[in-house]
């Protein structure tokens, strides 16, 4: 088999012809949204000590004043880790807020002032900071690099860094166009910046870390996007569903790695309805009388194994055009 070129593979801008158009109008976007916002919105709030350790805070309209009860969403940006803030994203946050869902934005520090460690480290403080000012769960979604980082979220060994935290501080996640498998980068001028070696880049993908047993993980990638994002998000939904959780992919009509995020702005789009369920319903159900026993016998038994691929299904969503596709056949 013939190695993908993988420089090409995860060049979006080159990919995408107007690439630099739409960067703008996310900018645009996001200022005008801003600019409708009024005291549902909570702006610049520190959740670390450096420059761009802080997150901007959305809360659906009938929560205006003390009122904050909704959920919480957390969407991070991309730019391979070392472009792009918040400010131009802002607006991602209009189809949740539509189903009642608050959703936080964080900055992080950029390479390469900065390693990836250190940029899950700066997400992991600020869903901290979130849990306990709010005290309640979250559910973590991103793009590209925002995909990686919210996997991260979700892989994170809460308890692990204060035996007080609970397990499913981050209780479900999505990764939208996100990178998993970061060894590729490695031979990609992404890494001039990033600057990892091939045990940084193990220890920074999600896809070899052991996930929480029964949560939910999404994928999403566009039809229009290269086969190594399509590779990614296939191989993560597999690797994890091994290990216990419950992990899809789905694929989106007529999206390529920049339009696959508009789906965000629409409250009754299959995406973000998919974030509503994760959020109301973030661990797999199991038909058990008793559920403490079903999940320790889970437990017990190891890892929960995927159906055979001739068993699952697939659907399209005919409004949005998302494809249901719960791992999916390889095509390499």
């Amino acid at each position: 088999m013939t190695r993908p070129d993988y420089a090409a593979e995860y060049d979006n801008s080159g990919r995408v012809e107007n690439s630099a158009e739409l960067i703008d109008a996310y900018i645009e976007d996001a200022a005008n949204f801003r600019a409708t916002k009024g005291l549902d919105a909570e702006y610049d709030l520190a959740y670390g000590p450096e420059t761009r350790n802080k997150m901007d805070l959305f809360w659906p309209d009938d929560e205006v004043g003390n009122a904050r009860t909704s959920p919480i969403v957390v969407f991070i940006h991309g730019g391979y880790w070392q472009r792009l803030d918040r400010s131009a994203f802002s607006h991602m946050a209009e189809g949740l807020l539509g189903n009642g869902m608050a959703v936080a934005l964080p900055s992080y520090t950029l390479a390469p002032d900065i390693t990836i460690s250190g940029i899950i480290n700066e997400m992991r403080r600020a869903c901290l900071v979130l849990y306990q000012t709010y005290k309640r769960p979250l559910t973590v979604t991103g793009h590209s690099a925002g995909g990686h980082l919210a996997a991260c979220m979700l892989a994170t060994d809460w308890p692990g860094i204060h035996p007080d935290l609970p397990e499913d501080l981050v209780q479900s996640a999505m990764g939208i166009s996100g990178l998993y498998d970061l060894a590729p980068l490695l031979q990609t001028p992404i890494n001039d910046a990033l600057g990892m070696d091939i045990e940084s880049a193990r220890a920074s993908s999600p896809l070899d870390w052991m996930p929480p047993p029964l949560h939910r993980f999404q994928a999403w990638v566009g039809d229009k996007e290269s086969d190594e994002y399509h590779r990614q998000s296939r191989a993560i939904t597999r690797r994890w569903s091994m290990l216990g959780t419950s992990c899809e992919t789905k694929i989106l009509d007529n999206a390529n790695h920049f339009t696959i995020i508009d789906k965000l702005r629409k409250p009754d789009s299959k995406m973000v309805k998919r974030i509503v369920d994760l959020v109301e319903n973030p661990v797999m159900q199991i038909d058990f009388e008793d559920d403490e026993t079903a999940i320790a016998q889970v437990l017990a038994n190891g890892p929960v194994q995927p159906r055979p691929l001739a068993e699952q299904d697939s659907e399209t969503d005919k409004d949005d055009g998302a494809k249901n596709q719960k791992g999916a056949t390889p095509q390499e």
